[in-house]
């Protein structure tokens, strides 16, 4: 069965709402990776273990994932002293 991002998206999201009042208690932090499909889930400290360790077990699963307590997956940081330019523009240089 075939599924357009968006369903992924909201079925994932709908699963996760269920799971979500335990998941943070015992999970915080942790990623969880569901079988929108199934319903099915994986829970480890990164994404990629999670989504394997479901593919093991169900092989045409269709994934969504999320960091358990937080509103985003993935947090990115960004530090202008490790950039090759100046806050100008200029070169470090």
């Amino acid at each position: 069965m075939s599924c357009s991002g968006d369903d992924i998206e909201r079925i994932g999201k709908a699963r996760y709402a269920e799971l979500r009042p335990q998941l943070e208690v015992d999970h915080w932090g942790k990623m969880v990776v569901i079988d929108v499909h199934s319903g099915e889930y994986e829970i480890a400290d990164d994404d990629l273990t999670a989504t394997l360790r479901i593919f093991e077990r169900l092989p045409d699963a269709m994934t969504w994932g999320e960091r358990v307590g937080y509103p985003a997956p993935y947090f990115m940081s960004w530090h202008p002293q490790d950039l090759p330019l100046g806050p100008n523009g200029d070169s470090r240089d």
